[in-house]
């Protein structure tokens, strides 16, 4: 990822197209997993490679590219979502309703989601990137066939279920999502 980074601060088209297929399912899952779909997806896709296109020289790290990648796609989703949030349609027609409807998320409980996604993504970089992207294609929309799937990650596909056992156990045990945790009966956490 380093290289590509690199090849693409110095111009290079297809340095970019291979850092934004390999990175566009995280960024695609993060979107999705904010709820945001069809023309609201695609502004903030299109915010967030903008992002990098403006700050591509001024990162540090080049391997550090999926977690600021990460950040900045939630806060673009966050502020997609705050300034939608704002506003609520209304038909001069009819009676004005000013109350926000009663399905509308509880405050708590999308902090919550949104914790519980900011954990998981930070879970998934702590993944090797081979896992990574191995469960990234296995949540894609539409599914990817097993083959597709062998294919990307260069892995027979007899092997994919027992890797994606592997890597979701690592998930299960990372840094990132121990705080989540409920407490043991003994009242430590793992």
């Amino acid at each position: 990822m380093g290289t590509l980074v690199i090849q693409a601060r110095g111009g290079s088209q297809t340095a970019w197209n291979q850092l934004v297929e390999r990175l566009l399912p995280l960024v695609t899952s993060l979107i999705r997993r904010h709820r945001l779909y069809g023309a609201d997806a695609d502004d903030v896709n299109q915010t967030v490679w903008l992002r990098l296109v403006e700050h591509l020289d001024r990162i540090e790290e080049p391997l550090a590219l999926p977690g600021w990648l990460s950040t900045v796609t939630r806060n673009e989703c966050l502020r997609y979502l705050e300034r939608r949030g704002r506003s609520v349609p209304a038909d001069p027609q009819e009676s004005p309703v000013f109350d926000r409807a009663d399905d509308a998320p509880d405050l708590a409980e999308a902090l919550m989601i949104t914790e519980r996604h900011s954990a998981l993504v930070d879970a998934l970089l702590e993944l090797p990137d081979d896992r990574r992207e191995l469960l990234l294609l296995l949540t894609e929309d539409p599914p990817l066939s097993y083959a597709e799937i062998s294919k990307r990650c260069g892995i027979p596909v007899g092997s994919i279920g027992p890797t994606r056992a592997r890597a979701i156990q690592q998930l299960r045990t990372s840094r990132a999502l121990r705080h989540l945790a409920p407490p043991a009966p003994d009242g430590r956490n793992p």
